[in-house]
């Protein structure tokens, strides 16, 4: 199968280049109603009729009997025992993944700070984690047990007094890896449940399952719209659109590598974008010409292809500072400097979830195990937002202490903004305190 002529060739030095490209850019899915209506039907059972609602959905959309009536729950002697059944190679490669993610997540964290004014008033900020957050993890035809680490390590980092995660299991069936990742990423407690019905009970919580301060991890559309209507009642990381690639090349890379990292986001779905801009149009030719050999090697090549076609895109630009600025108003959720001198290009990049500098630091290692993590913003949300991390699982409380003196010297200018807002019991609370 040839994919190359189908995939958008795009010339950023012409006329029309901004407007084709924000076509390309302009695919947010719909908010779809029916999703909304049923989402929102699902949040008011569970709501409403708690630990039995979630029975009925579970055995109606993950097929599980639940015969005793109870939520399933998935013990730590289970998680434990799916760990020794995985393949040692593979737990030895979570465990790394793991203790990467830890040592990444251990710098960063918010961090509290005091100072006092010329009239001994004390201000500061105190930092505190959350109390329970909740990780929802996807079952299924996928497993994704990297996102339990990226969710759930990042959390405990922070301090977290409780993790829960809500991973659905149709037809009874469990995922070991996914488990075992749970179980090395410390999860206390794991719910076979999935779908809206599960973020409405970590949301609102039920007989079983504990409500949680805040829900993060992927899901299908049911679950973000849950997540979206959810959030106010708990926090949440974002809602998530298909995931996204965007690679500025010079030609120090080998073509061939480049086919593979813009397979590597192609093949998470259908809506998954690639986007490679470059200066020289003849690498551009090499690159597309080696998509049909490497698709034929790909075992989601039918996903590869279709994503490609949809939503790829090559792109020249008159020299790397145009590809820079092409990159800006992408704001990509991944970007790729596969250039000679990434760093030299680094200082210009505004917007994007993570950088990835050089030849050798291809997207899919940020995936599993360089250390920072691998949720990030997407849909052009890199312009103002930041990849999931220890500060998403802590809190920020204002300190505020004044001395006699500094309420004395306050309370007139506090007392005069309240007279201008016609807030007379404001007024007269800080003028008492210029009685000293």
């Amino acid at each position: 199968m040839s994919v190359a002529p189908q995939m958008q060739r795009l010339d950023a030095r012409e006329a029309g280049f901004d407007a084709a490209l924000d076509r390309l850019l302009d695919r947010l899915p719909a908010r779809d109603e029916e999703v909304r209506l049923i989402v929102a039907d699902i949040i008011t059972d569970v709501r409403a009729q708690g630990d039995q609602a979630l029975v009925e959905h579970t055995r109606r959309l993950d097929r599980l009997p639940c015969e005793d009536g109870a939520v399933p729950e998935i013990g730590r002697a289970d998680l434990l025992a799916a760990l020794e059944r995985i393949p040692p190679a593979l737990r030895q490669a979570l465990e790394a993944a793991r203790d990467r993610v830890r040592e990444h997540a251990l710098q960063q964290g918010l961090v509290g700070f005091e100072h006092r004014d010329a009239h001994g008033n004390r201000m500061g900020v105190r930092i505190s984690p959350l109390d329970r957050a909740g990780i929802y993890v996807p079952g299924g035809r996928a497993a994704y047990p990297s996102s339990v680490l990226m969710n759930a390590v990042p959390a405990r980092a922070a301090g977290v007094a409780e993790v829960i995660m809500c991973v659905p299991t149709p037809d009874g069936v469990r995922n070991d890896t996914v488990l075992a990742a749970a179980a090395l990423a410390e999860v206390d407690r794991v719910f076979a449940i999935g779908g809206a019905q599960a973020v409405a009970a970590m949301a609102y919580g039920t007989e079983t399952v504990p409500a949680v301060d805040k829900i993060v991890g992927p899901g299908n559309a049911f679950v973000a719209e849950a997540k979206r209507q959810v959030f106010g009642r708990v926090g949440i990381d974002s809602v998530a659109g298909p995931s996204e690639v965007c690679i500025i090349a010079d030609g120090a890379v080998p073509p061939e590598w480049i086919v593979w990292d813009l397979f590597a986001q192609a093949e998470h779905d259908e809506e998954a974008q690639s986007i490679l801009i470059a200066p020289d149009a003849d690498y551009l030719d090499a690159v597309a010409a080696a998509i049909p050999a490497a698709l034929a090697e790909s075992g989601r090549a039918e996903i590869v292809a279709t994503a490609l076609s949809a939503r790829g895109a090559l792109i020249q630009v008159r020299d790397l500072a145009q590809a820079v600025a092409v990159s800006n108003h992408i704001a990509p959720e991944h970007l790729e400097l596969a250039v000679a001198d990434p760093d030299a290009l680094l200082d210009g990049i505004r917007h994007a979830g993570a950088i990835f500098l050089g030849a050798h630091t291809p997207e899919a290692l940020g995936d599993y195990c360089a250390g920072p993590n691998h949720v990030l913003p997407t849909s052009r949300a890199a312009r103002y937002a930041s990849p999931l991390g220890t500060y998403e699982f802590q809190k920020r409380s204002s300190i505020i202490a004044c001395s006699p003196e500094g309420a004395a010297q306050l309370a007139p200018i506090a007392g005069t903004i309240a007279d201008a807002e016609g807030l007379d019991a404001h007024a007269r609370s800080a003028r008492l305190r210029e009685q000293r």
